[in-house]
């Protein structure tokens, strides 16, 4: 075995590890800790399969933005996690009969999954070779040459789902007190401060 080979063991473990204490974690906090730990040993993967770009994209993307902002928002809410627990387990029977359903189906395609005879040479076909165009460059050819109406249609699906969550949060609910800025902008001094002539020894 090489080099490469414990190296890929070892960030699989890690990984593989990291993602079964997201899960089983008492501790919110702890969670996110462990799936930073599990982003990272991704991009270690993705490393030794030779996609640096995509590593640092998951570095920077999903450890520096997503996971801090998950981190921060877990830290900042204060949230009832015993009552959580308590709606979890009311539901915990159904969420096993979901999770045996969804392994046994896993179970079945990969029992029935036969390769087909040109279909490692068709993968290997996608790209150019990695010793004639550099990673990144492969990759933008795929995505915006190959796959350029595919990448716009899942790019329209996000700005209508990111349209969506502006639209439900700007909706205006009679419970929810909110700010007013053009009545603090017209406000007039003369009316919104009023003076009082105190006497000395006498209260408000």
């Amino acid at each position: 075995m090489t080099v490469a080979d414990y190296a890929f063991y070892a960030f699989a473990t890690v990984m593989v590890a990291a993602g079964l204490l997201v899960t089983i974690s008492r501790n919110p906090v702890h969670s996110v800790l462990w799936l930073i730990l599990a982003f990272l040993s991704a991009a270690g993967l993705f490393v030794l399969l030779g996609a640096e770009f995509v590593a640092m994209l998951l570095i920077i993307v999903y450890v520096g933005a997503v996971a801090v902002l998950f981190l921060f928002v877990v830290m900042m809410l204060d949230i009832d996690f015993a009552e959580l627990k308590g709606e979890m387990a009311r539901y915990m029977p159904l969420g096993l009969l979901v999770g045996v359903i969804i392994l046994m189906q896993l179970a079945l395609g990969v029992g029935a999954w036969v390769q087909a005879d040109g279909a490692l040479g068709l993968r290997q076909a996608v790209t150019p070779a990695a010793d004639q165009v550099e990673n990144t460059r492969a990759l933008g050819l795929l995505i915006y040459d190959k796959y350029l109406y595919l990448f716009q249609a899942a790019a329209l699906i996000l700005l209508v789902a990111m349209i969506g969550a502006i639209v439900l949060t700007l909706r205006h609910r009679k419970d929810v007190k909110r700010q007013n800025v053009l009545a603090q902008m017209w406000r007039d001094p003369a009316k919104a401060m009023e003076l009082k002539d105190v006497k000395p020894g006498q209260g408000l």
